[in-house]
């Protein structure tokens, strides 16, 4: 049974574990799979009156169908600045507006294309893998430093080392489910 200390350190490593997958899944939602998604839209930034704000923040963004989506701006004035963020970011997407709304229809993705997602998509989850590494060796430091100065037994700093090395081994073999789901859903034709 690990004492307090040691549980509070394991805790802390797990949490941030845990928010290296979540900010993964999140990263890996704006990528366009060729399939309409409204999510590519949240790291397109408009200006707002002098601020920069994402497009779901200005506007309504939805999928009709699989192929489109559909931007309704709150206030019209903003359709012609919408649009020139969407060609900015550079997403792979041409808006086109009827004086209400914007529609981008969502071109088929080429073979090329895959590829490059798919070694994006590689990349944020080998950083996810580093941020969870990071985690695990800042807990084993503060398990070391908790032995030498707060008087934490040996066996209760390796016990804690092996806790925090199955966290490790669970969330690195989570990140390698999410990239491989990812992979397929790319793929996908």
């Amino acid at each position: 049974m690990l004492p307090e200390n040691a549980k509070n350190i394991v805790n802390a490593a797990d949490s941030r574990m845990k928010d290296a997958v979540a900010f993964l899944e999140e990263d890996l939602k704006t990528y366009r799979v060729g399939k309409a998604n409204p999510s590519v839209f949240n790291n397109v930034v408009v200006d707002y009156y002098g601020t920069p704000t994402p497009v779901p923040q200005v506007a309504s963004v939805t999928a009709p169908d699989a192929k489109t989506l559909l931007i309704q701006p709150w206030e019209k004035s903003m359709i012609a600045k919408i649009e020139k963020a969407i060609m900015d970011a550079n997403i792979g997407l041409t808006p086109s507006n009827n004086g209400e709304s914007i529609r981008c229809v969502v071109p088929a993705l080429t073979e090329e294309r895959r590829k490059e997602l798919i070694k994006k998509a590689k990349a944020a989850g080998e950083n996810a893998k580093v941020v969870v590494r990071n985690a695990r060796r800042d807990a084993v430091d503060q398990l070391k430093k908790a032995q030498k100065s707060d008087g934490l037994t040996e066996d209760a700093q390796k016990e804690g080392e092996e806790e925090v090395q199955k966290l490790t081994d669970k969330h690195v073999k989570n990140i390698d489910n999410v990239i491989a789901a990812k992979e397929k859903d790319i793929l996908t034709v």
